[in-house]
């Protein structure tokens, strides 16, 4: 290849952001399918972050550097998309937060990584079944080098959360205390024929380890940890800077936090009249605050058992499939498997997320739902969680996505287009309720509740990284502002205190997909059409919201 044109440079410089991303954070490559990464451990040496971070900056300046004008329309899209994609994850790179935030969150925490990705890899054939075992005996040495970054981490003032920490040894004692039968690290093996090797590396070597830095946490990290009224990453050297880039890496707009917080109290605000109206119609209640309690104390309101919320959600993307013309005029989509998250995962797991599928096709996309303790789950919450990360949300998405002739650093929900990820998942919540998804007005309070969500979100996460609001103050405003149930209040502000910036991304994106709805809408008059919009929307993949603002307004000039 002739890398000194610009368009075969710009092919080469996608493919190196491609491997470098992953190669630096092979655990997320597991996540998205992408098996050639899968015998790859993190390396948590301060090095590695250094020199991944120089690795994309490199990319992202020589993709600048191109003349946009010596690209066809297209390139030109892949070029802002690939600038924005590496200079999101030089940023993450660069401030490197999670090493300041010990936790179990299974996006962020390689520990939660681990236990979140490796037992959905693959260990099928020789290659596979190589990998698995490469992978397994390498954990020892990356448990004992994360130690040494806490420790070296908490000697430069980069102290974690108390809470993070307390999470994080929970989840090693209770996946230490898993039999064999039981263990979620070697479920590759048990599909794969390798178990009594997987068994003898976990037993000999991976759980020892894990003994160990479970030591390592409680006697030299947990005595440092920050206390709840001290959650927010402003509290350490450089964690006021380090959240402005979080925050305009995670929405892709530039946005300041107080702009963010007032937004979130705004759409609070606009939510009540809803909670008003559907209340009065189902309770017989007026009151936002009086329909918020009496949905949280109704016995049958809340699961009897996991089965029951395995099927509700089966039934609710089976609507929206069989509904699919209505909204969606691409090719056929593959199909989506429902999956209960695994036991060392759940304790601290957000209640839903969606898994891609393996790009070989080994693996189905799945919807991956919290079924525990169901006695303690709202009915009313998860149909608009099944349309959020299944159809029409993430599944549809990304099987778009992946149809698509565009490069392959592009196919994938990349967590630096997250703004267009997660405001697309908040999108089809409110779109399934206005092609009528939803079986009825309770569950349309499950949808209030889950818009409420995002909007406190806004307001909890720049309230505590910013603005130094503690853990109980942000668990409070949560539940006061919305319907869904303690134990998934906890969870989500414990995961918005390790994840800074990432959950302002929901509102923000379908503010902005929204806003988009109506500009083309009004553009096009009578022409307009859903299915014409979102082919559009979902045409170039996970872009940036600004990329997605002037691809739609090429389009709608050009039609208009």
């Amino acid at each position: 290849m002739d890398t000194t044109e610009p368009a075969a440079l710009l092919t080469a410089l996608g493919e190196e952001y491609f491997r470098v991303r992953h190669t630096y954070d092979p655990w997320n490559a597991t996540l998205l399918g992408l098996d050639e990464f899968d015998h790859l451990v993190n390396d948590p040496d301060p090095q590695a972050d250094a020199e991944a971070a120089a690795a994309l900056r490199s990319v992202q300046q020589r993709a600048d550097d191109l003349d946009p004008r010596e690209l066809t329309a297209d390139q030109q899209v892949d070029r802002d998309v690939l600038i924005s994609l590496a200079r999101g994850a030089a940023t993450d790179a660069e401030d490197s937060l999670w090493a300041a935030n010990v936790s179990a969150d299974g996006y962020v925490s390689p520990q939660g990584l681990v236990f979140q990705a490796l037992p959905v890899m693959s260990a099928a054939g020789p290659d596979g079944t190589d990998a698995y075992l490469t992978r397994l005996a390498a954990l020892p040495r990356m448990f004992g080098a994360l130690a040494e970054r806490y420790r070296s981490e908490i000697a430069g003032g980069r102290t974690p959360t108390r809470v993070g920490v307390v999470n994080a040894i929970e989840q090693l004692e209770d996946y230490l205390a898993l039999d064999d039968a039981e263990d979620v690290l070697l479920e590759p093996a048990r599909a794969a024929s390798c178990e009594t090797q997987a068994a003898a590396i976990i037993g000999g070597q991976v759980r020892p380890a894990l003994i160990e830095f479970l030591r390592a946490l409680s006697e030299d990290v947990a005595p440092h940890g920050r206390p709840d009224d001290r959650v927010g990453i402003d509290q350490i050297p450089g964690g006021d800077q380090a959240y402005a880039r979080a925050v305009a890496r995670h929405t892709t707009t530039d946005r300041t936090p107080e702009e963010i917080h007032q937004l979130g109290h705004d759409v609070l605000a606009e939510l009540e009249a809803g909670w008003s109206a559907v209340g009065g119609r189902v309770l017989g209640i007026a009151d936002p605050i009086e329909v918020r309690k009496a949905l949280r104390v109704d016995p049958r309101l809340r699961y009897e058992t996991s089965e029951q919320i395995v099927q509700g959600a089966r039934a609710a993307l089976d609507r929206a499939m069989a509904t699919l013309g209505e909204y969606y005029d691409g090719p056929p989509i593959p199909p989506c498997d429902i999956v209960e998250i695994n036991p060392v995962e759940a304790k601290h797991s957000a209640m839903a997320y969606y898994r891609p599928p393996a790009l070989d096709g080994s693996r189905h996309g799945a919807y991956c739902v919290l079924t525990t303790l169901p006695r303690e789950r709202f009915r009313y919450e998860y149909e608009a969680l099944a349309f959020h990360e299944s159809v029409p949300g993430h599944h549809l998405q990304l099987a778009a996505c992946q149809q698509l002739d565009i490069p392959r650093y592009r196919r994938h929900l990349d967590i630096e287009a997250c703004g267009f990820n997660e405001g697309w998942g908040l999108y089809t919540e409110l779109l399934a309720e206005e092609i009528g998804l939803y079986s009825g007005d309770v569950d349309l309070l499950g949808r209030l509740s889950f818009t409420a969500m995002r909007a406190c979100r806004l307001v909890v996460d720049t309230g505590m990284h910013h603005l130094g609001w503690s853990r109980q103050r942000a668990i409070d405003f949560m539940r006061a502002n919305t319907a869904t149930n303690e134990p998934n209040i906890v969870n989500e502000i414990d995961r918005y205190i390790v994840w800074p910036g990432q959950a302002l991304a929901y509102m923000v994106g379908q503010r902005e997909i929204l806003r988009l709805r109506e500009d083309a809408r009004a553009r096009l008059g009578s022409a307009f059409t859903l299915t014409q919009f979102h082919r559009r929307v979902l045409q170039y993949g996970a872009v940036p919201l600004s990329v997605l603002a002037a691809t739609l307004g090429r389009w709608t000039a050009d039609e208009h």
